[in-house]
């Protein structure tokens, strides 16, 4: 069996650990209302996907 010739420091083990990070998502402008929102979805706010509308979105207040 393969078993580890000495311990590993925790230097050594969080150096492995080290590139782990969240990334933010590409967002783009809705070109009809400018809301930022994620690439190839409607939008949130005027619920417009490749110029037209799919969502029907109520106005709130």
């Amino acid at each position: 069996m393969a078993v580890p010739k000495g311990k590993v420091s925790k230097a050594r083990r969080d150096k492995r650990k080290a590139n782990w990070k969240l990334e933010v998502p590409g967002m783009v402008k809705c070109p009809v209302c400018g809301e930022l929102k994620l690439p190839h979805r409607a939008c949130a706010k005027c619920g417009d996907y490749k110029g037209k509308t799919v969502i029907a979105v109520s106005e709130e207040k």
